[in-house]
């Protein structure tokens, strides 16, 4: 059900004046919206895991998302889920860098110190806010490296990347 609200006039709480409220988003830009608004919101998920055995070196784990900022002073929020992580080992661990044009922005980890076997843990949220200054488009790529002993950790689905553009 839709609801109407309809008015001929709104006055302040004192009484001493009206709000006039006729076309007031009519050509509002993203270049007229305050600093801080957030300008666009782009988001990839994908349900699968990702595993790796790779010691120490970072892989790509296949989950990237570009966006291209309105302006140079634009800033980027970053924030990157995982449903879980399972290492198959005690000792091993899983290290996670979310990276624009191949430098690591934004960093994150889980170690299993002494628990051995099958284990899963939440893996929680990776967010930072990154200044690419630029205009031209810029992508952010997963990348995910097995630390501590050797063996296997994956990173469990769903598993998200989102980007918002904060106006800077």
């Amino acid at each position: 059900m839709t609801s109407k609200l309809k008015t001929d006039v709104l006055e302040t709480v004192s009484g001493s004046g009206t709000i006039a409220l006729t076309n007031q988003l009519t050509g509002m830009t993203s270049a007229s919206m305050p600093s801080g608004s957030v300008l666009q919101v782009l988001t990839n998920k994908i349900a699968s895991a990702f595993s790796t055995s790779s010691q120490n070196v970072f892989v790509t784990t296949g989950q990237s998302l570009a966006i291209t900022p309105s302006s140079t002073s634009s800033k980027i929020l970053i924030m990157f889920s995982a449903y879980n992580v399972t290492t198959l080992a005690a000792n091993t661990a899983i290290n996670i860098e979310v990276r624009r044009s191949g430098t690591a922005v934004a960093k994150g980890g889980y170690y299993t110190a002494q628990q051995a076997g099958n284990q899963s843990v939440p893996f929680g949220v990776i967010h930072t806010l990154d200044s690419p200054s630029t205009a031209s488009e810029v992508t952010y790529e997963v990348f995910a490296a097995e630390g501590g002993v050797a063996g296997t950790v994956s990173l469990n689905g769903p598993r998200e990347i989102t980007l918002m553009e904060i106006k800077g």
